[in-house]
């Protein structure tokens, strides 16, 4: 039988992810587990507009982005996280598949369940997919949602 304690949803806070959450919570009801919900704020605020000697960042600094994400996270939560008995809740900062990584591995997570955008060619080049990073180097087995277009129902 599959052991199934602990159940990462990493988060975005887009509609898509929304997708995996459905999947998360089916699996925690089912297996009685944890669901670890994480959201990763991309070091990307850290790249700095080259104006000189006297770089200015590029973007809003790092405890605006952080607040911004705690208030994305607190609005989350009330919204799509009620009534889930063994929640955690966790926000980091760094590249979103190391930390995904990372967390996994720290807490002994037994599943990941994330979506994927589904990019492909010139995009997926450039930006990277951050769930096929994931699969590839993830400690446990790792659940990828695509779009709705298939909803898994229990026969």
């Amino acid at each position: 039988m599959i052991k199934v304690d602990k159940i990462l949803y990493p988060t975005d806070f887009s509609d898509l992810s929304l997708l995996a959450l459905k999947y998360a919570k089916s699996f925690a009801e089912q297996y009685n587990a944890e669901i670890h919900c994480l959201h990763v704020m991309d070091e990307a605020y850290q790249y700095w507009l080259a104006m000189g000697p006297d770089g200015v960042p590029a973007g809003p600094d790092l405890e605006q982005i952080t607040e911004a994400a705690n208030q994305q996270m607190e609005t989350f939560k009330s919204e799509h996280l009620v009534n889930i008995p063994n929640l955690k809740v966790k926000m980091m900062t760094g590249k979103p598949f190391l930390e995904i990584i990372r967390y996994a591995r720290e807490e002994s997570i037994d599943l990941i369940v994330l979506t994927t955008h589904g990019r492909s060619g010139l995009s997926h080049v450039l930006i990277g997919s951050v769930a096929e990073k994931v699969v590839r180097k993830a400690p446990c087995p790792v659940l990828t949602c695509r779009s709705g277009e298939h909803e898994f129902v229990m026969p």
